[in-house]
């Protein structure tokens, strides 16, 4: 079976170790990989992963640019990834920058408003969402039962006011606060990946919310370096679904909403 993992954060070679540990420092969890494009690419071919979406997420303004040349770069050394870029409120030029990021094959944008701190109802996040309707995806990191920056409420008033902006939920649509996902954005017009999720829930909640939302808007994520990939395969196989619906999980819906058919 094909997979397509859609979410992978990856770093420069200098600075991934420390960015690595930021993030299993800000979820106390363990991390189980390097965070470079060298580590994802010589793990993911063991395990036979066709297709990578690769993005990293600014905290600050000033390092949107030099996020997105890293992944422009990285995107054309290696045709099996697909990239995510990123921006940020107050830079001075989102305009240009989704312009570049569009004209080099880039699918999409990520936002984690919980490390960046985000308001993700702001007037500046508004008008970067109406340049992206219509032309680039977004991702949102969703969910954090200590805050409140990227609750799934939040996202389901962005749903409702940019009807043509195509959004995936990342972790089932809320990281440790899936009764919620499942009680304010399962059905709608949103796509789920299941990164960061199957180790903290139950293979039946994790069912219910599947069979609640739109098995077609399902995407495979291991939320790399976090998880290891062997992992994360053998908990979507573990599942009591059917081998059409894991088809649709690992790569048919990807393929349709990345344009990869």
């Amino acid at each position: 079976m094909k997979i397509i993992d859609c979410h992978c954060h990856i770093y420069p070679q200098k600075i991934a170790e420390k960015a690595v540990k930021a993030i299993g420092d800000f979820y106390d969890i363990s991390m189980h990989c390097g965070g470079t494009c060298e580590d994802l690419l010589s793990q993911w071919k063991e395990y036979g992963v066709d297709k990578m979406l690769i993005h990293s997420t600014a905290t600050r303004p000033d390092q949107v640019a030099h996020i997105n040349d890293f992944l422009l770069g990285e995107l054309k050394k290696n045709s099996d990834f697909i990239g995510f870029g990123t921006l940020h409120p107050d830079y001075e030029d989102n305009e240009g920058q989704i312009k570049k990021l569009i004209q080099n094959g880039v699918k999409g944008i990520k936002f984690h408003p919980d490390f960046g701190k985000l308001d993700i109802l702001s007037p500046e996040m508004y008008h970067i969402y109406e340049m992206m309707s219509g032309n680039l995806a977004v991702m949102f990191h969703v969910g954090d039962s200590r805050y409140d920056y990227s609750h799934p409420k939040k996202i389901k008033k962005i749903l409702e006011d940019f009807p043509n902006l195509t959004v995936i939920g990342a972790h089932l649509g809320g990281y440790s606060t899936w009764e919620d996902s499942m009680d304010i954005l399962c059905g709608k017009n949103i796509y789920f990946d299941t990164s960061s999720t199957l180790e903290f829930i139950s293979p039946e909640l994790a069912v219910k919310i599947l069979k609640k939302h739109d098995m077609d808007k399902i995407l495979f994520g291991t939320d790399y370096p976090m998880w290891h990939i062997k992992k994360e395969i053998e908990n979507i196989e573990k599942l009591p679904l059917s081998d059409t619906e894991k088809e649709k999980i690992f790569y048919r819906n990807a393929e349709r909403l990345l344009e990869l058919e």
